[in-house]
């Protein structure tokens, strides 16, 4: 039957899921706060420079392209995906680095370099990551966890598959060498999850990534939002920006519709909140019909680390500096600066970095004869205290000083154009709860059916997408709740 759905932001979980209801004959409405849809992919234009807010890493391209097919359309018509090559470089406190890709001879040869004895191990870790992958991925990822007897089936296959242990713990059974353990567990952290807590389920990214590659959207992943919000409004769906929700509307325990900020009520059969699922609880319904997800349940789930990003743009290129296009940078520190950012909420002085430098690949989103980078550092929360009014400048010059001496010669002197964002504006710009950038963290116990359903347990009607419910994190956890919410929503 036809309805009339509401979807409460323009994040890759609400375009997806507005495209999929519309491909199913719903009528479909977004309602955007900011200026520009994206959400966390919102993209910042400044001084001829194109820089994406977020994710940059695309992985699984195939989820892309069902939604456009669900619609009658071809993703190639909209949109090009170019394969990275490697997939990252990975630099240790020293500067020496690890690269691997999708081929398998490249990645042991690599492997070789810093420990022969690894070779076999990895051999038995890549065996074993395709059970995983199999099964977190393949079977369960795009499958709602509604009833506890949903997570009671899979208990005996998360057994098997040892999802008891972290990532980290996973990765040791096979590796030996401990920078290579730091390459083949970094992953979680793409997910908003320490490799040093987070269930070894997630060591599928890992075969993810080698079965379907890491690519780049041609003109940056903005532009995956513009070919999402064409095809939306080729499909007759509505897109209003600059219209912040106040509220979600409820009788009787069922979502009715929505009240904007400047008062504008606007009604629906159903509401998909793409809103960060700590915020859409507990801002914008009222507590007297929130009986599971209360305030005091909110505070109690942990929720993933922050992150400090500085976009920057130079006029001096760096293709001689042995950076490529996704490069991680470790410091001496691994397990201790992750317990200071997860567990004890304190900002360190030392950090790891992600430092994106796409024009190494598309030098369209720069002016000619210049580069454009961001740099990212994960960080404490705000539970961390930190105040980032007086502490960012700092933080942003502790990190441009270090690019600049071991990465990036002559880097401040060649800036065109800079900004940066905290984690006040993951809370304040972003509506995400405490700041965290990946919404709840993905431990076990917050995981699958422990995780918030994306069929709201307290309204009736409210459907919940993207980061913070299941399966989770990233383009492809996000894609899957956008999936999931569609099969939901058509059988209600």
């Amino acid at each position: 039957m036809k309805k009339n759905i509401i979807v409460i932001g323009s994040g890759f979980g609400g375009l997806a899921t507005a495209s999929r209801l519309l491909s199913a004959g719903h009528q479909v409405t977004i309602f955007e706060k900011r200026d520009k849809p994206g959400g966390r992919a919102y993209v910042y234009e400044q001084d001829g420079f194109i820089f994406d807010g977020g994710p940059t890493v695309i992985t699984a391209p195939f989820m892309f392209d069902d939604i456009f097919s669900a619609a009658g359309k071809s993703r190639k018509d909209y949109i090009e995906f170019i394969p990275c090559d490697p997939f990252y470089r990975i630099f240790d406190s020293n500067g020496k680095h690890f690269d691997y890709n999708s081929d398998f001879d490249f990645t042991l040869q690599e492997i070789e370099k810093w420990n022969p004895a690894d070779v076999i191990g990895y051999t038995e870790f890549l065996k074993t990551t395709k059970a995983i992958f199999q099964k977190g991925f393949v079977e369960l990822a795009d499958k709602p966890f509604l009833s506890v007897w949903d997570m009671i089936k899979v208990i005996p296959d998360l057994l098997k598959l040892q999802s008891h242990k972290t990532v980290y713990q996973y990765v040791s059974k096979f590796i030996e060498d401990d920078f290579l353990r730091r390459c083949f567990s970094f992953h979680p952290l793409l997910v908003g999850g320490n490799p040093f807590d987070t269930t070894s389920i997630y060591a599928m990214i890992h075969y993810l990534e080698r079965e379907w590659g890491v690519h780049y959207a041609a003109g940056g992943t903005g532009a995956i939002v513009r070919a999402l919000v064409e095809l939306i409004e080729e499909q007759g769906g509505k897109i209003h920006l600059d219209s912040e929700i106040d509220q979600i509307l409820v009788e009787n325990a069922t979502a009715t519709g929505v009240q904007l900020k400047n008062g504008d009520i606007h009604h629906a059969d159903a509401i998909v909140s793409n809103a960060d699922v700590a915020f859409t609880y507990k801002n914008l319904i009222a507590a007297e019909y929130r009986k599971k997800y209360n305030d005091r349940k909110i505070e109690k789930t942990k929720y993933s680390m922050s992150l400090f990003v500085i976009y920057f743009g130079t006029k001096k290129m760096y293709r001689d500096t042995g950076l490529t296009h996704h490069n991680i940078i470790l410091g001496d520190r691994y397990k201790e600066l992750l317990s200071d950012i997860f567990h004890d909420k304190k900002l360190s002085d030392d950090f790891s970095l992600y430092l994106h430098m796409p024009t190494i690949t598309d030098p369209t989103i720069a002016p000619d004869g210049c580069e454009a980078f961001y740099v990212l550092s994960p960080v404490p929360h705000l539970d961390s205290g930190t105040d980032w009014t007086t502490q960012a400048k700092p933080y942003r010059d502790s990190i441009m000083n270090f690019l600049e001496e071991n990465y990036l010669p002559g880097l401040q002197e060649n800036l065109v154009t800079e900004h940066y964002i905290d984690p006040l504006h993951f809370r304040d710009t972003l509506n995400s709860y405490k700041g965290s950038a990946f919404s709840v963290e993905p431990v076990l116990t917050q995981s699958a059916w422990f995780r918030p359903h994306n069929r709201s347990e307290d309204i009736h009607n409210l459907y919940i997408v993207g980061a913070g419910t299941h399966p989770g994190a990233g383009l492809p956890g996000v894609l899957s709740s956008a999936k999931i919410a569609e099969s939901l929503i058509g059988i209600a």
